[in-house]
C-alpha cells in the first residue's frame, strides 16, 4: 500500500480531523485490510499565517517545501497539505518536490462539477476568499464562484481566526454563518455552498445549508487521498 504524506498543523484542530476521516473512511472502503499508511508532519501555523498576511508567499513556498521534502525522506509516496488557504503557492509547491501532491481546490472543483452545480458561494480565510484559486479552477470547468461582501468575509474570517482555529464552536456563530449563506442564496443566486476552510466543516457538518448542498473541502479531501492509496 502506498504511503500519505500530510501537512499538518496549518490548523491543528481540522488535523485532527483529517486522521480521524482518512482512517473511518479508509476501513468502509477496506474493512478487511490494514489501516492506512500515514505520516503527518505537524508544522508552524503561525509562521505561515504571517507570511500569507505580509504577502511573502516566497517564504511559504521555501518552508513548505522543506516540509514536504521531510515527509518524501519518511518514506511518502504522495502528500497533500491539510488546509485551503496555503494552496495559494500549490503550483509553486508542485514544481519544487518530489512527491505527486492531491489539491484540495482541483478535487473540490471536480465534486462540484459531478454534481452539476453551477454557481457556488466560497466561505474561507480572507486569503482564500481572495485568492484566484478557486475561481481559477472552477472556470475551467464552466463554474462559478462567487465570495461574500466584503463585512461578510469580515466577519467569517474573524470567526474563522478568533474561534474555529482553535477549536471554539459557537451555536451563535453557526447560526450567523447559515444567515449569510441564505443572503447570498438570495442576492447572488448560487446553487451550492464550498467550506473552502478545513475548520468551517467542525461547524457547519450538515450536509445542506439554507437549503444549498454543501461541499466539504475537509470530506472531498480525504476521499481523494483515499482514492489515491488504494490505487494500484
Amino acid at each position: 500500500m502506498k504511503t500519505l504524506g500530510i501537512i499538518g498543523g496549518t490548523g491543528p484542530e481540522s488535523t485532527v480531523e483529517y486522521y480521524q476521516r482518512l482512517i473511518t473512511g479508509h476501513r468502509s472502503r477496506h474493512p478487511h485490510g490494514r489501516p492506512p499508511s500515514l505520516i503527518i508532519n505537524s508544522v508552524d501555523n503561525t509562521q505561515l499565517i504571517e507570511w500569507f498576511t505580509a504577502n511573502e508567499l516566497g517564504h511559504a513556498v521555501d518552508y513548505l517545501a522543506r516540509e514536504i521534502e521531510r515527509l518524501a525522506a519518511a518514506g511518502a509516496d504522495f502528500a497533500l497539505v491539510a488546509a485551503n488557504t496555503p494552496h495559494l503557492v500549490f503550483d509553486e509547491l508542485q514544481q519544487r518536490v518530489r512527491l505527486p501532491l492531491l489539491s484540495i481546490v482541483e478535487a473540490t472543483a471536480d465534486c462540484a462539477a459531478d454534481a452539476g452545480l453551477r454557481r457556488l458561494a466560497l466561505f474561507g480565510t480572507r486569503f482564500t476568499m481572495a485568492a484566484p484559486m478557486f475561481p481559477d479552477a472552477f472556470s475551467r470547468r464552466g463554474l462559478t464562484i462567487v465570495v461574500p461582501n466584503a463585512d461578510e468575509q469580515v466577519f467569517i474570517d474573524a470567526k474563522y481566526f478568533g474561534e474555529l482555529f482553535v477549536g471554539i464552536i459557537l451555536d451563535e456563530t453557526r447560526s450567523a454563518l447559515l444567515e449569510i449563506v441564505k443572503a447570498m442564496k438570495q442576492r447572488d443566486e448560487v446553487d451550492g455552498l464550498i467550506l473552502g476552510g478545513t475548520e468551517l466543516s467542525l461547524i457547519l457538518r450538515e450536509p445542506t445549508a439554507a437549503g444549498l448542498p454543501v461541499l466539504d473541502t475537509t470530506q472531498i479531501h480525504v476521499d481523494a487521498a483515499i482514492e489515491w492509496l488504494l490505487r494500484e
